[in-house]
């Protein structure tokens, strides 16, 4: 069985490498069951559920617990992308190129954000769960949602743009807004690579801060059980049955809507590329449980990252494609405003054409990136797109959906989790940036790539690398009994087509 290693030193391509021979190899060692953090988030869901419908009343005062913990992940995820993105623009080394990746990235998530709002309209229109419920609203429920709403995007194309460039320089990053983070990572990339070697410095700076963001993420993600806990019980405490009544049906359509994008439109999607939908998905279970229980996939971005770069994808695609997603490949969030929007028209008897439909589509292409920098992005970023089209769907109707936006925004956060797996792994294939050998390998054996392993092998290499000056510019050799720690390629105008993963946490 073979045991996937440092690629090779030379090219700048994804082509499948040798692997490396069994003394540069080590055995990651498995975790026993209840030393898997997945375990104890899934026994944190059950007991929250236990809890909600045992106890309502106090399960209601736990969202607290939930809050924190989204909180305790939310305070570094802008810095996290923005040194992600710059270090994985700089190191290809090339405008050009960087600008083709970006063009190709663009284009993908385009692509799919038009599909999923897509098949989001014409699953509401078919299913059609609002039509005949006349339900009354309380204009007082939605207050909260549509005055964050107010500066969320409804000023059309111009506010869209303006909204692209931050007051200042670190607003982006003091008020959260994701896509102004990209604007400026981009920026700051580019000047890197214009300056050549001056700027190697400070991207092997970026980088360091980069993996002390992730270190942080690792030690809040301890916390994930707890936060799946609060969450759940908050959830069943609070609405319990009364919610699941009127409206369960558009829940219903909501869920078959995300699954058939997932098996469906994802799934050929995948095939195209050349691997298996429902493989990929068993090795990021992890991940998707504990998406599951916190309702937010920022929470692995560190992990889904590093599981990408060993499964194949190059360091440099990984770390533009993901953070990027985050703002702009929100497939599960693209379905749920759709759905919302026209529930809410078939409920409150609103006459909508097919032409307004589709104008409210293409608004909501625009208005649904960047969504993630938005607290509550979903339920606000829905009002935001409503208030365009006030005259047609009433604004205040969003005080509906109100009650059970919780309970969609896993479906959400799942959604957009795999749909951000996927895009990188087919981006990089796009690009010629996938170890498809490796990939095949990885997918059929997933137990064998130990994440926490692989994070921390690199962190050791960071150490040695600063105690010893070594300059990162030169790759190790790949044949070096002592490489079992990956190789960072912080600062490679040629990084290796597997750079960053190692057999340390991948072995067979």
């Amino acid at each position: 069985m073979p045991a996937f290693g440092r690629a090779s030193a030379t090219g700048d391509g994804g082509s499948a490498t040798a692997p490396d021979t069994a003394k540069d190899t080590r055995p990651a060692g498995r975790k026993r069951l209840y030393q898997q953090l997945y375990f104890w988030v899934v026994v944190a869901i059950a007991l929250g559920i236990a809890m909600g419908l045992a106890f309502p009343e106090q399960a209601a005062g736990l969202k607290w617990l939930a809050d924190l913990f989204v909180k305790l992940v939310k305070v570094v995820i802008a810095p996290t992308i923005f040194c992600t993105v710059v270090v994985g623009i700089a190191n290809l080394g090339d405008l050009a190129k960087a600008g083709g990746l970006a063009l190709r990235t663009l284009t993908y998530f385009i692509a799919m954000t038009v599909v999923a709002l897509g098949i989001g309209l014409i699953t509401i229109n078919l299913f059609r769960p609002g039509v005949g419920l006349n339900l009354s609203f309380d204009e007082a429920d939605a207050a909260e949602t549509i005055a964050k709403a107010g500066d969320a995007g409804s000023e059309g194309f111009t506010g869209f743009v303006l909204h692209l460039v931050p007051e200042s320089f670190f607003s982006a990053f003091v008020d959260g807004q994701l896509i102004q983070v990209l604007v400026l990572a981009i920026l700051v990339a580019c000047a890197l690579t214009m300056i050549g070697e001056r700027g190697k410095g400070a991207i092997r700076g970026l980088d360091t801060c980069a993996k002390i963001m992730f270190g942080v993420i690792k030690i809040v993600m301890w916390a994930a059980p707890i936060g799946a806990f609060g969450g759940m019980a908050y959830t069943i405490g609070e609405y319990g049955g009364e919610v699941l009544g009127n409206l369960a049906f558009f829940m219903l359509s909501f869920y078959v809507t995300c699954l058939l994008f997932i098996f469906v439109i994802l799934g050929a999607v995948c095939r195209l590329a050349g691997f298996s939908l429902l493989k990929f998905l068993r090795y990021i279970r992890d991940e998707l449980l504990i998406v599951l229980g916190t309702s937010s996939s920022e929470s692995v971005l560190p992990r889904l990252m590093t599981k990408l770069e060993a499964a194949g994808a190059k360091k440099s695609v990984v770390g533009l494609t993901v953070p990027t997603g985050y703002s702009f490949n929100l497939d599960g969030t693209a379905i749920y405003l759709t759905m919302g929007a026209i529930f809410i028209a078939q409920a409150t008897g609103s006459d909508v054409s097919v032409w307004q439909q589709l104008g409210l589509l293409a608004f909501m292409l625009l208005s649904s990136k960047g969504a993630a920098g938005v607290s509550g992005a979903g339920l606000v970023t829905l009002a935001a797109s409503l208030a365009a089209f006030d005259d047609i769907i009433p604004l205040a109707g969003i005080a509906l959906i109100v009650g059970i936006d919780r309970f969609m925004s896993e479906a959400r956060s799942l959604t957009n989790l795999i749909g951000n797996g996927v895009g990188s792994l087919v981006i990089a294939r796009w690009t010629g940036d996938l170890d498809r050998e490796r990939l095949s390998y990885v997918l059929d054996n997933p137990r064998d790539v130990n994440v926490d392993a692989l994070m921390a092998a690199e962190d050791r290499e960071f150490a040695e690398q600063a105690t010893a000056g070594a300059d990162t510019a030169t790759p190790a050799p790949a044949a070096s009994p002592a490489a079992d720690a990956p190789s960072t390629a912080a600062d490679g105008d040629t990084a290796p087509a597997q750079e960053g993963r190692t057999g340390a946490g991948v072995s067979g």
